[in-house]
């Protein structure tokens, strides 16, 4: 469906989008929410680690990725996943350990594989993984690439280093998605990182562009021509996002002080957007809750995995 008419009164940071993608943003919002629920109440094992505030970055990459392109996904993977798959019942069921799930149980919340998408919840691991993928795009599939989701904490890894050096050597097709929500589990971006990613783009001769808004429609608009010249050999990019992790690290163990969350609460996209198109809000949103909730009790109601791994 189209999008509504934009209101130009209100908060020029966010514009009107398609139903499909406030749908898909709303999904993702909502399985969040559900995941923590569900965990606070003892239904989930191990850990998981939300990307409240920051759904709207795979959101509006997706449809600039192909099937046939890869991606790497990181500890705070499940927007990532969902905006690729749409597939809450499969991936509740992998965090749940039942029937049904994208790794038969035994991924969990943070090391899912399906087709050509792959997480890790092993800071800096994927990028040198993906930069091989890429190379062998290259030379056997011409025109896909890889996408690779890191955030701001894993520039410390020097793996990333090694793979950006030979990502640019080799001018391999390479997306580095960089989700930097100015906090690295519980140390301050500040207090962790000398320069910035831009610069350290630079020194190894690669593209940056750095996004400061949560508007789908425009992050989309101008990172299509962006991704056109990785796929057609100009080798890698590195699209940094300004966002914010509502959230703690993982369930509770949140270290900022209540002016920094109030801060990151006040940019979060799902108030602004309700307020400023509260007609299509209002019916998506409950449309996704409606869909979570029937998701989860149906989850919740299918026989454990039988520890196995078997296929879904």
């Amino acid at each position: 469906m189209t999008a509504p008419a934009a209101d130009v009164g209100a908060d020029p940071w966010l514009t009107a989008i398609a139903d499909d993608d406030l749908r898909l943003l709303l999904l993702i919002r909502h399985f969040e929410l559900k995941v923590l629920n569900l965990f606070g109440r003892g239904l989930i094992n191990g850990t998981t680690h939300a990307c409240l505030g920051q759904e709207y970055i795979p959101v509006a990459l997706g449809p600039l990725l192909g099937e046939r392109d890869f991606v790497f996904s990181n500890h705070r993977g499940h927007g990532h996943y969902l905006a690729r798959y749409r597939d809450p019942h499969g991936l509740l069921a992998e965090i749940m350990g039942r029937r049904g799930a994208v790794c038969g149980g035994v991924g969990g919340s943070q090391h899912i594989l399906r087709d050509r998408y792959l997480s890790t919840g092993v800071q800096g691991q994927s990028l040198p993984v993906a930069t091989g993928v890429a190379l062998a795009l290259k030379r056997s599939e011409p025109g896909r690439l890889v996408c690779a989701y890191i955030g701001d904490g894993t520039w410390g890894e020097g793996a990333v280093y090694e793979a950006l050096n030979m990502a640019r050597l080799w001018r391999v097709p390479l997306l580095v998605v960089v989700e930097h929500n100015g906090i690295a589990q519980s140390t301050p971006t500040a207090l962790q990182m000398a320069g910035t990613i831009a610069g350290r783009a630079r020194a190894f001769d690669i593209e940056h562009h750095r996004f400061e808004t949560a508007d789908v429609n425009e992050i989309r608009d101008e990172t299509e021509p962006l991704l056109k010249t990785v796929r057609d050999g100009a080798g890698p990019l590195v699209l940094e996002f300004a966002t914010h992790r509502l959230g703690a690290h993982s369930k509770g163990d949140d270290s900022r002080p209540p002016h920094e969350v109030r801060r990151a609460r006040e940019q979060d996209w799902y108030p602004r957007y309700a307020a400023r198109f509260p007609d299509q809000f209002a019916a998506c949103d409950a449309e996704m809750r409606a869909l979570i909730e029937s998701v989860a009790a149906e989850v919740a109601a299918r026989p454990q995995c039988d520890g196995a791994g078997e296929p879904r």
